[in-house]
C-alpha cells in the first residue's frame, strides 16, 4: 500500500513538474525567436533581453524553480521506470503492447534521456558561459551572448545534434502533455480528443519552432 501511494504520489509530481517545464518551452521559444530578427537588431535585441532575465529577481526564482523541476522530474522518471520494470517482471518487454501504443509512448524513458543529456551540453555551453565565462560585452554594455549562440550554430554537428535532441522532445510531448492531464485527473471522454490534439499540436509548434533557429542560423551567417 505504501508503494502505491508513493507511486501515485510520485506520478503526480513528474505530471507537475512536466507541465511547468512545457509551459516554460514556450517562453523560452518566445526569447529565442528574436535571434531570428533581420541583422544588428538580432545581437542588440537578443543581448538585452538575455541581460534582462539576469537582472531580474522574479525571473530568478523561476530560474530556481525551473532547474528543481528538471531535477525532479527526471528522478521521478526513473524511480517510477525502475518501479515499473520490476513489478511487471523481464517479460514486460516482449509484450505486444505495440499494437495498442504508440512507439513513443512507450520508449519515454529513453526519449527523456537524450533530452537530459542534451540539456547538460546545453547548460554548459550557453548557460554556464553567460553565468561564469568571460564573454565580451556589446556596445550596449550587455554580455554578448548572441555571437556566442551564432558560433555554436555555425557549426554543423553542433545544428544535427540540437535538431535530434528536439525531435526527441517533441516525441516526448507528444505522449507527456495528454498523459499529464491523465495522471493529475483531468481526463473525460467528452473532451479527451480536445486534449489529445492540443497536446499535439503542442508539441509540433515547439518541434519545429526549435528547429527553425539553428537552421536559420547555420544558413545564413
Amino acid at each position: 500500500m505504501w508503494y502505491v501511494k508513493n507511486a501515485l504520489t510520485r506520478k503526480n509530481l513528474m505530471a507537475l513538474t512536466g507541465l511547468f517545464l512545457s509551459f516554460f518551452l514556450i517562453i523560452h521559444l518566445f526569447g529565442n525567436l528574436q535571434l531570428l530578427l533581420p541583422g544588428e537588431t538580432a545581437r542588440v535585441q537578443y543581448n538585452w533581453y538575455s541581460h534582462l532575465l539576469a537582472d531580474n529577481i522574479i525571473v530568478k526564482v523561476i530560474a530556481l524553480v525551473l532547474y528543481l523541476c528538471i531535477l525532479l522530474h527526471t528522478i521521478d522518471a526513473i524511480y517510477l521506470t525502475l518501479k515499473s520494470k520490476k513489478a511487471n517482471g523481464s517479460g514486460y518487454a516482449k509484450d505486444k503492447r505495440g499494437r495498442a501504443s504508440k512507439w513513443y509512448s512507450r520508449n519515454m524513458m529513453f526519449l527523456g534521456s537524450i533530452v537530459f543529456l542534451f540539456l547538460i551540453i546545453h547548460f554548459k555551453d550557453f548557460w554556464y558561459q553567460f553565468k561564469f565565462g568571460e564573454l565580451a560585452l556589446d556596445e550596449h554594455g550587455n554580455k554578448d551572448l548572441y555571437t556566442l549562440v551564432i558560433e555554436a550554430f555555425d557549426q554543423l554537428w553542433y545544428v544535427m545534434l540540437y535538431v535530434v535532441a528536439i525531435i526527441a522532445l517533441g516525441y516526448h510531448l507528444m505522449h507527456g502533455v495528454f498523459s499529464a492531464y491523465r495522471t493529475l485527473g483531468l481526463y473525460h471522454p467528452i473532451y479527451s480528443k480536445i486534449v489529445k490534439f492540443s497536446g499535439m499540436a503542442y508539441a509540433l509548434i515547439m518541434t519545429v519552432g526549435y528547429i527553425i533557429i539553428p537552421i536559420y542560423i547555420y544558413l545564413n551567417h
